[in-house]
């Protein structure tokens, strides 16, 4: 086994790596806990060469096998384990900053935690850990690789979508809908009838084009307006972020919140956890 920890010191960079290396873990103690590794946001991006890891996300419990990359954001509700008896082998890049934060989130929106990536990216990810246990000598450098990593995570996944153009034109006015009515009901029937098709279609369709079923999709897009409101709008009360974005009931708009983002809607504010969208106190140790 080989790491490299990089220096986070106060580098204001969009994307800066703060480990990477290779590992292979046997019938050992290996267990992560997303809730209890701080509050500075960081993200893990963790590809199976061989053996087999287990990943509870939110509600759901993944086999992450081999040729599957694992990625999390922390801190986040989610844990991810060696069982006994089993052996995990992989390599992995974390990074932080505002640009390496927000191209994983919108992965993360798109296609969740588990990714089956092309290939060519995982040797391209592959080379950059490498690059960066080798070569990465100055800031600059770090960042420059974990960008280029970054990147090609994100033509690895968006860069082998292959929903046809006119689907995805099609699903353009229900997508407008969506994002003026976030403080309204929207029934799968209401965006139906905005698409022109029949439920049973549309959610087919629907899914297909932007890698969510909508109920989904309406959830994600409710949940991006929360966290902008609570970082940029600090003046408002909990209860009115709750109902601009469609919640009626306080409580359970809290209680949606933290199962998603681990925190509690007054937490998140507090702690500065979306500070890649905020306006950031000098001196502080986000890139």
């Amino acid at each position: 086994m080989k790491t490299v920890s990089l220096p986070r010191g106060r580098h204001s960079l969009h994307t800066m790596p703060t480990s990477t290396g290779y590992e292979v873990r046997r019938d050992e103690i290996y267990d992560w806990d997303g809730r209890k590794r701080g509050q500075t946001p960081f993200t893990v991006l963790q590809h199976t060469i061989g053996g087999t890891g287990n990943l509870r996300y939110e509600n759901r419990t993944y086999k992450v096998r081999s040729g599957e990359t694992l990625l999390v954001l922390v801190p986040h509700n989610h844990r991810y384990w060696l069982a006994p008896g089993e052996h995990w082998e992989y390599f992995w890049i974390s990074m932080n900053g505002e640009e390496a934060l927000r191209i994983h989130r919108s992965v993360l929106a798109v296609h969740g935690p588990v990714l089956k990536l092309p290939a060519e990216t995982i040797e391209h990810l592959a080379d950059c850990s490498l690059r960066l246990i080798q070569n990465a000598e100055t800031a600059g450098r770090a960042s420059s690789i974990a960008y280029e990593a970054a990147m090609a995570l994100y033509d690895g996944t968006f860069g082998s979508h292959t929903v046809a153009p006119n689907e995805r034109t099609a699903m353009q006015p229900v997508i407008d809908h969506i994002s003026a009515n976030l403080d309204k009901p929207l029934p799968v029937e209401e965006l139906a009838g905005v698409s022109g098709l029949s439920r049973a279609h549309f959610s087919r369709v629907f899914a297909e084009s932007e890698g969510l079923p909508p109920a989904e999709f309406v959830l994600q897009k409710r949940m991006q307006r929360a966290t902008k409101l609570l970082t940029n709008a600090a003046f408002l009360p909990v209860k009115e972020v709750a109902i601009m974005t469609g919640f009626d009931d306080a409580n359970y708009f809290s209680k949606v919140f933290k199962r998603i983002y681990g925190a509690s809607p007054t937490e998140f504010r507090t702690t500065g956890m979306y500070a890649s969208i905020s306006n950031r106190a000098p001196g502080s140790d986000e890139a």
